[in-house]
């Protein structure tokens, strides 16, 4: 579905099915995403909804831009325009960049709609009725006085200005507060009962019990601001954005999956089990704390999270990510460098800060590129598919062989036996949301594949045995199809190659009741004799050592510094036509 679209479609649960919502941090609309924010939420979530889909579950992938709050009122001011011109050029961008991603979201909205609206107010109006929001004075920066805009919070060390850098005049002012030791209780049941029916990562777990043992206090949820969510009660209409309700809802409402009664407007489908992935940078706080303890507060029959995976940081090269500062790869940058999609896609989920932070270079990413996808993945196929597609004499003139006795022939059954094996630790792996282990357990089917060929030196079965030589190339076709399956929620355009290469649908769904997985050990039925392939031709190209030290040095520094090199240098051209002109 585009994003922004709203309305377009009612999905519900259906009895009898695992239906799962699942949800990302919403990404903010201030910047272009840079590769650390897309591993830490929306790809993340997107293989997983895509896995999901190939189990054969229910699925529905929620996101949109996160488009309220301070960050974007700066944002209006650098660019001298308005708040939502901010908005729908940053959402637009970021649209772009996840379509470029191959990101199969069912709804990408805002929360800039009046859907989203209406869902945050009604929840604010039943934690007002059950006495859970507070009042309080708290002290905070004032507005500049020159140019009115909001300053930074009181904790910061010799507060500035952004636009002018004038120093803040503190000033006391009147706000709404959760009240978070009174939903302590509630908070403390759920994720008592997540341990028993649930699934958190161990870093998620971490975090909850830190803020669980500090103690709980009460957070503020509105603030001061022109751009935001209005507060609906008379003595607060001058606040805006209900922050931690407003920010982390699941585009629901969107999508229209919820029940339309009861005094939410948006109560999720008891049926539904909710999902989350995000990165650690995406304040696990919020979702953890602050997001089902404003949903416990209501008291309706909401849908929490069940599964919750959190990613540490993704590093570049020497330092860290950074919007703000414009440091490392951006969405655009990655579309700019001409490396197909399916590589940076595998590259960001092989190397997903699942446990620990991880680090992006362009001299590991040309290493695994070169050495995985090409040389073992790459291989494997185009290894298989040309020795099918050679003319009759030394190949299969491009039709899959019919073989009998395959069961009884060894090294097929025990290479069978392993493919099957690896399969089912894939599915136990990606049920579990461990998609870097998920990938790598399929990157070993291929390096078994690639093992098998060479034991059972097929070019020389041709020859000597050719009803062996069937076999293995019957099986070995068999675990191309495979592995087009079981990386195609990792790498979804590489998938579609192969699957017209072998001009083959994707038809394997891993689902139990077909017992698609029990298949996987006998590869050789995976692909009908008689079956005529498409054309072969390689998979990926390889990535060279003067590509990665251009890329090395083309995207050091900030961009605010590579957008001053690039103006020099066209001054420079600029000035060389101009010189040749005049010599002329």
């Amino acid at each position: 579905m585009a994003a922004g679209d709203v309305h377009r479609s009612v999905k519900l649960p259906i009895p009898g099915k695992r239906n799962i919502l699942i949800t990302s941090a919403l990404p903010y609309v201030n910047n272009v995403p840079h590769l650390g924010n897309i591993i830490g939420c929306v790809l993340s979530a997107d293989v997983f909804a895509r896995y999901c889909r190939l189990r054969g579950y229910n699925a529905i992938y929620m996101c949109g831009t996160d488009e309220y709050g301070t960050a974007t009122e700066t944002k209006a001011l650098e660019e001298n325009c308005t708040p939502k011109e901010i908005c729908d050029k940053y959402h637009a961008i970021h649209r772009d960049v996840y379509k470029w991603f191959n990101i199969s979201f069912d709804e990408f909205g805002r929360t800039s709609t009046p859907q989203q609206t209406q869902v945050c107010q009604s929840i604010f109006k039943k934690l007002m009725e059950n006495n859970c929001l507070s009042e309080d004075t708290m002290q905070q920066s004032d507005q500049c006085e020159k140019c009115g805009k909001l300053l930074n919070p009181t904790e910061l060390v010799n507060p500035r200005c952004k636009v002018c850098a004038n120093s803040p005049h503190i000033r006391a002012t009147n706000h709404l507060f959760l009240d978070l030791p009174s939903l302590e209780g509630k908070l403390r049941d759920y994720i008592s009962s997540m341990s028993v029916v649930g699934s958190w990562s161990q870093n998620a777990i971490q975090a909850t019990n830190a803020w669980l043992n500090e103690g709980l206090k009460q957070r503020c949820i509105t603030r001061d601001l022109k751009w935001g969510v209005p507060v609906p009660h008379e003595r607060f209409k001058d606040k805006f954005s209900m922050y931690g309700l407003m920010h982390r809802l699941d585009m629901s409402q969107s999508l229209r999956v919820t029940h339309m009664s009861g005094s939410s407007g948006g109560r999720i489908l008891k049926m539904w089990i909710c999902i989350s992935l995000w990165a650690r940078i995406m304040c696990p706080f919020t979702h953890i704390v602050m997001f089902p303890s404003t949903l416990l507060g209501t008291d309706e029959n909401w849908t929490l999270m069940k599964n919750i995976s959190v990613t540490e940081y993704l590093n570049y090269e020497t330092g860290k990510f950074s919007k703000s500062k414009g440091v490392g790869v951006f969405g655009n940058d990655a579309k700019d460098t001409n490396i197909p999609v399916e590589v940076w896609r595998y590259y960001l989920l092989i190397n997903r800060p699942e446990v620990s932070d991880t680090l992006f270079t362009w001299a590991d990413l040309q290493a695994k590129l070169n050495s995985e996808l090409l040389n073992n993945l790459g291989n494997f196929i185009n290894r298989v598919l040309s020795f099918i597609a050679k003319d009759p004499g030394s190949g299969y003139n491009s039709i899959i062989p019919d073989v009998a006795g395959a069961e009884t022939h060894l090294l097929s059954k025990t290479f069978g036996d392993r493919i099957g094996t690896c399969v089912e630790q894939y599915v136990e792996a990606m049920e579990k949301v461990k998609l870097k282990q998920g990938l790598k357990i399929a990157m070993t089917i291929s390096g078994e594949g690639n093992a098998y060929l060479q034991e059972s030196q097929f070019w020389k079965l041709y020859k000597e045995d050719k009803s062996s030589c069937s076999i293995v190339m019957k099986t070995s076709v068999g675990v191309v199809y495979l592995l087009a399956c079981l990386l195609e929620p990792f790498m979804p355009s590489f998938s579609v190659e192969v699957l017209k290469q072998l001009s083959l649908p994707l038809q394997l769904s891993l689902s139990d009741e077909k017992g698609d997985v029990e298949k996987a050990k006998r590869p050789w039925e995976m692909v009908p004799a008689g079956h005529r392939i498409g054309t072969p031709a390689p998979l990926f190209k390889e990535l060279k050592d003067e590509e990665v030290e251009f890329f090395r040095t083309k995207f050091a520094g900030s961009q605010a510094d590579r957008a001053v090199k690039a103006e020099a240098e066209a001054n420079k051209i600029a000035q060389q036509l101009k010189n040749s002109k005049v010599s002329g």
